[in-house]
């Protein structure tokens, strides 16, 4: 009889000591999912707050190239930033602009250039631009060194070598480059020289240019400020163009 009661005591400290054990050990992993928890947390937000810092970087870096391009296509740049080209920077199938100014697909760049500018009225600036883009040179296709000039649905083919670059300065003191080309040989129906330019000042594919060109010499061509035929991707409607002219 003792001994049994004995032994019913002794299994009861057991069963006692066992489930504090278990109790114990259930907070201590507990603890330990809590901490590991907590951890992967931080290195979470670490990560996060490392990605931030990158992407915030990667942003101020393009937005600093996004001014500078800003500058540069306002004609404000330093001599040392500008580099020679190759005639492929203008490589593609290119349509002039002046139709869709005069069937009034470019009205809405010149009821902008109103409203932001005011220096003339709408009427003054389509004589204005009537001037600059006329040209009957409709479509041109550049592709390695050859450019062919249509006219009236007929193109023709030269070859044309790189001259060298010139810097202009403007009235209202901004600048502009153009890039220089040499018809080589002759060929009937081709200008003899031809200048690009478009807003850039070194190697970069363009998205659009004014074309000077004839058989007077560069000199002169370089003197031509109120005529600059122009030029932007042939798959681009007339309302594409706008929207690219008004983007800009």
């Amino acid at each position: 009889m003792k001994f049994g009661f004995i032994k019913s005591i002794a299994v009861f400290f057991l069963v006692v000591a066992l489930l504090t054990a278990c109790q114990e050990t259930g907070a201590l992993i507990e603890e330990a999912s809590t901490s590991s928890e907590l951890v992967e947390g931080t290195r979470q937000n670490h990560n996060s707050l490392g990605h931030n810092h990158e992407h915030n970087h990667d942003h101020n870096h393009h937005h600093h190239d996004d001014e500078k391009l800003k500058e540069i296509y306002a004609g404000k740049f330093e001599d040392k930033e500008i580099s020679d080209r190759e005639l492929s920077d203008w490589e593609g199938d290119w349509q002039s602009v002046y139709p869709y100014l005069l069937d009034g697909s470019l009205d809405a760049v010149l009821h902008k250039k109103v409203e932001t500018n005011q220096d003339k009225s709408f009427e003054e600036y389509k004589e204005y631009y009537s001037i600059g883009y006329e040209t009957d040179v409709e479509r041109i296709v550049i592709q390695d060194n050859m450019i062919t000039f249509y006219k009236n649905g007929e193109g023709k083919t030269g070859e044309y070598k790189y001259h060298g670059y010139e810097i202009l300065t403007y009235d209202s003191g901004n600048r502009g480059v153009r890039y220089l080309f040499d018809l080589a040989g002759e060929a009937d129906g081709l200008p003899a020289h031809v200048q690009f330019s478009d807003h850039s000042i070194y190697p970069t594919k363009a998205e659009h240019y004014h074309m000077y060109f004839g058989d007077a010499d560069h000199e002169t061509l370089l003197k031509q400020l109120s005529n600059w035929p122009t030029y932007y991707r042939s798959n681009l409607s007339g309302e594409e163009i706008a929207n690219e002219m008004i983007a800009h």
